[in-house]
């Protein structure tokens, strides 16, 4: 294989001051001896830290319990190896010979071992801010559908938040209900007294009327602290 990373450095946002930095962390065990395995432990920590401080800066309305669940879901196996296929990564691992032909360069495992690797490399060839900037450049995709996941269930994300916050739970009434049974539409509202929230939404039932208030209450949470206001 001709060892030319150029392209992959470019996909990383990140030009390696130390090739050989990069390719250990491309390095699978089954080809050398040095390889990447103490740097993917490294880099491991390195993505859960880039990951949680994003989510806290992020999302500052949410509470511990989903902003774990929302990480989980973005640095899994199946999550990094996705990214590692985006950026080809395959292509300029070493590996060993058994793992050559047994489809090693597409194996989940081994892509996101190497993405994790590279991350490390990253840290210590210039520094963490530099490796959480690579981060931040590779996930952006991914914390499009994190939006996703909190839209979908934002009715729990608001009693996890309140209930966090030793705040009393919302109030969801039914404050209107127009056109035929067939096609009605709800109207529903979503009561917080103690935050003087009283938010209005509506949908094609009770329940997804319920989750788009909550959804509405949430946003205007999160806009009240990042505007430094709590009510």
């Amino acid at each position: 294989m001709v060892y030319d990373a150029s392209r992959l450095q470019k996909d990383l946002g990140y030009t390696f001051k130390d090739s050989s930095m990069l390719k250990r962390a491309l390095t699978h065990r089954s080809y050398s001896k040095t390889n990447n395995e103490r740097l993917e432990f490294v880099g491991d920590g390195i993505l859960d830290y880039a990951i949680a401080l994003s989510l806290y800066n992020k999302y500052p309305f949410l509470a511990e319990g989903v902003l774990s669940k929302i990480r989980a879901a973005l640095v899994n196996q199946d999550s990094l190896s996705m990214i590692a296929t985006q950026i080809n990564l395959g292509e300029y691992l070493f590996i060993g010979d058994g793992e050559e032909k047994s489809g090693g360069r597409l194996r989940p495992s081994i892509l996101a071992d190497a993405l994790e690797a590279i991350f490390a490399a990253v840290s210590l060839d210039s520094n963490i801010q530099q490796a959480m900037l690579v981060i931040d450049n590779l996930f952006k995709d991914k914390f499009i559908h994190a939006e996703d996941l909190i839209d979908k269930d934002s009715k729990s994300i608001l009693q996890e938040y309140l209930q966090a916050s030793q705040i009393s739970p919302p109030v969801y009434n039914i404050i209107a209900l127009d056109g035929p049974d067939h096609d009605s539409v709800f109207h529903v509202e979503c009561v917080i007294a103690e935050l003087n929230i009283n938010i209005t939404a509506c949908g094609k039932s009770k329940k997804e009327a319920s989750q788009f208030s909550a959804q509405k209450a949430l946003k205007l949470i999160k806009e009240r602290k990042i505007n430094g206001n709590s009510k």
